[in-house]
């Protein structure tokens, strides 16, 4: 790693998700306040009575539910706190390797604030690769089946259609550490040849989340704030929505996540590439 990330120094231990060590879809539990794993706990006091994403027939809104913009939803504590520990876990393994975190160097010499590292497809400025190349040359981890699923009820919940997930397969996720002082400047997410929606989870510290129009980087926009917990997805006419975070908020994360401090995003996206 390039630098220490709170709460993800301590590795030794860890052995990860079960459903994070083989490509098979974890085990589903029927019971009331049970895990399949990771995505698919059911409504427990952790998540205040809410509906599971897996549970749901006729998806149910949640509180809070917002469309920021045409194909923009934000879905405030759509993850329980156990699922946030899961992929809290799940990512500091990734962290590791083969290809660890690192601040992304950029064309023209900048580094991101953000640290970075991917699964499925590695990211660097701007394509997609398998291998690493700008880190260490290593093989990034295969995208796990059970984080497919994790996404199609993403957008199930989100667009409040049992039909929605069909046939939805990210094949990457960027999963971004910000500290308090990370920043990311407004962007478009371009590299995919893809329109399927992207799918973002965020873990720990509050942003501000910045979410403007597809023509340029400037006003139109709205700042939102994604707590720990929080899905928000873009896809449709907001796919390649320009967005960003100025500000995350320092302290306003609850260690209980498995994140002592900071800020976890991971974006599931459809690279359209093939193997």
């Amino acid at each position: 790693m390039s630098t220490p990330l709170p709460g993800f120094e301590d590795f030794k231990d860890f052995e990860g998700p079960a459903s994070a060590k083989g490509p098979g879809r974890p085990g589903v539990s029927g019971g009331r306040g049970g895990s399949d794993g990771l995505g698919g706990a059911v409504v427990s006091s952790e998540s205040g009575g809410r509906h599971s994403p897996e549970t749901d027939q006729s998806p149910a809104r949640h509180d809070g539910w917002r469309e920021i913009a045409p194909g923009a939803v934000h879905v405030p504590g759509w993850l329980t706190m156990a699922q946030q520990r899961e992929l809290v876990a799940a990512c500091r393994g990734w962290a590791r390797g083969p290809a660890p975190i690192r601040h992304t160097k950029l064309p023209r010499g900048g580094v991101m604030s953000v640290q970075t590292v991917c699964i499925g497809w590695h990211w660097q400025p701007y394509a997609y690769t398998r291998t690493a190349d700008d880190v260490n040359g290593a093989r990034v981890p295969e995208f796990p089946w059970w984080m497919v699923e994790l996404g199609r009820r993403a957008l199930v919940e989100a667009y409040q259609d049992t039909a929605a997930g069909d046939g939805y397969t990210p094949d990457t996720a960027l999963i971004n550490f910000y500290d308090d002082q990370a920043k990311l400047g407004m962007h478009q997410d371009k590299e995919e040849r893809s329109g399927a929606p992207v799918v973002s989870l965020s873990i720990g510290d509050t942003c501000v989340f910045r979410f403007g129009n597809t023509e340029t980087r400037t006003k139109p926009y709205t700042d939102i704030e994604l707590a720990s917990g929080d899905l928000f997805v873009f896809g449709g006419p907001s796919r390649f929505a320009y967005h960003g975070v100025p500000k995350v908020r320092p302290g306003t994360g609850d260690p209980a996540s498995g994140l002592a401090g900071g800020r976890l995003n991971i974006t599931m996206r459809v690279t359209g590439l093939d193997r």
